[in-house]
């Protein structure tokens, strides 16, 4: 299970909105909404990838 609140937490750090991670990491800026909102708590091994990378971070450190 991902813990949202990391995500946003990491993404803010790196001073990027929602939606530029979103662009960045080529996946739908409501899926990142979602993801951080904790509506959408089991998204796929590829959007974490794509979100991890993005942040510097491994899949892992998402999922602590």
């Amino acid at each position: 299970m991902v813990k949202a609140s990391k995500i946003k937490q990491l993404r803010e750090k790196l001073g990027l909105s929602q939606e530029k991670l979103a662009r960045l990491a080529n996946v739908s800026n409501n899926t990142i909404i979602n993801i951080e909102a904790g509506r959408q708590d089991n998204p796929t091994v590829d959007t974490l990838q794509k979100i991890a990378k993005i942040l510097n971070v491994s899949i892992e450190a998402l999922l602590k």
